[in-house]
């Protein structure tokens, strides 16, 4: 299994975020290739030593890291990753990883 981890940090109007997210950006990452799963954090993001810069994780589940590289440069990735910059004024990290169980 592999996963793409989204880090999107607070942005500047967080109720434009959250409706811009939820009614727009969700359907297009929805249509990734390949894409399993799709979870996305709900309420504040701590760390041991408090509150985290983040506001919202998104963890995307795939099959495989070349699964997430080719979802990443159809044209479904390109207009998820295109539409970052409508909402996520915060700023965004993209990092992905395959996974083992132990």
């Amino acid at each position: 299994m592999a996963r793409l981890l989204v880090l999107y940090k607070t942005p500047k109007d967080t109720a434009a975020f959250d409706e811009y997210y939820r009614s727009t950006h969700i359907a297009l990452a929805q249509k990734l290739p390949g894409l399993r799963k799709y979870e996305i954090s709900k309420g504040g993001i701590s760390t041991p030593a408090g509150e985290a810069d983040l506001y919202l994780v998104a963890t995307l589940h795939f099959d495989s890291l070349a699964d997430i590289q080719n979802a990443l440069v159809s044209p479904e990735g390109k207009a998820a990753a295109g539409d970052l910059a409508n909402f996520a004024d915060g700023g965004v990290d993209l990092y992905f990883f395959e996974t083992t169980e132990v």
